[in-house]
């Protein structure tokens, strides 16, 4: 009689544990999770790639823009009425502090000290720079001219850690020095179709960036441009597929803790 009885307790037990092992089974099989996006997949080992845009490339000055101009010297008390502005740079404009600066009027001018109204639109920086340079030396001793756009900004939306406006410190920024500015691509983010919106005198022009293709080192949208707009879109069909496998290893975990709890409850019964 105790045989028959220890017999039928393991035939009672046995459909249970294997019921358990295998919901068991299907929740580490589960927890697998898909690879995540890759930068670059189609780079070769070691490779060459010509840039297709120079990045000596200087930008023309235009109306409506807004300069910060510094001048330095060797007259201390004269550098005070140049610099009596706010010192602003990248850092102070990213974090949404109020941006002074020179703006350039409808007649693609600027007032500046001793000068008067000096010419600006379509000059680059430099040439901007050393020309301030050149009228300033009858007032001032040895004058250093620094010149930096103060409005030109990019804006990131969509699936990065930080969307943001981005202010350009840089005359060139390549694409990924922005967004790695915003915390980087998430994970569910879509990282082979990327959105640059930009501007082109009356029309918006939409490009696609695939950023898994090495090909974005040579593309003349390596570079972001002032008011470009980067929408990261999600990769919808992964979230969706992350989301139901987790509803999944919570109903399996239910399951199989139930389960559990029923082969304790039987193990104590038939004792």
């Amino acid at each position: 009689m105790q045989k028959l009885k220890i017999s039928s307790q393991i035939d009672l037990l046995a459909p249970i544990k294997w019921g358990v092992f295998l919901v068991l089974s299907v929740l580490f099989f589960s927890c697998s999770y898909p690879k995540s996006f890759t930068y670059f997949k189609t780079l070769p080992k070691d490779t060459t790639i010509t840039a297709f845009v120079s990045p000596e490339f200087e930008s023309k000055i235009q109306k409506k823009d807004v300069l910060g101009i510094s001048v330095s010297s060797l007259n201390s008390e004269l550098d005070v009425q140049f610099n009596n502005l706010p010192k602003m740079n990248a850092d102070a404009m990213n974090n949404n502090q109020n941006i002074f600066g020179f703006k350039i009027n409808d007649n693609g001018q600027i007032d500046f000290h001793f000068i008067g109204k000096v010419k600006v639109e379509g000059m680059t920086k430099k040439q901007l720079k050393e020309k301030l340079e050149r009228e300033l030396m009858p007032f001032m001793k040895e004058p250093i001219v620094s010149v930096q756009y103060m409005n030109k900004k990019v804006t990131v939306i969509g699936d990065v850690a930080t969307p943001k406006i981005f202010y350009l410190s840089e005359e060139q920024l390549p694409l990924l020095d922005v967004i790695v500015n915003c915390g980087d691509l998430q994970e569910s983010a879509l990282a082979s179709d990327i959105l640059v919106i930009r501007d082109s005198s009356s029309m918006k022009i939409v490009k696609h960036i695939n950023l898994e293709d090495h090909s974005i080192f040579s593309s003349p949208w390596y570079y972001v441009k002032a008011d470009d707009i980067i929408y990261v879109k999600k990769d919808v069909i992964k979230y969706d597929k992350d989301e139901r496998r987790s509803r999944t290893q919570i109903t399996v975990s239910l399951i199989a803790s139930v389960v559990s709890l029923l082969v304790v409850l039987l193990n104590t019964l038939l004792k």
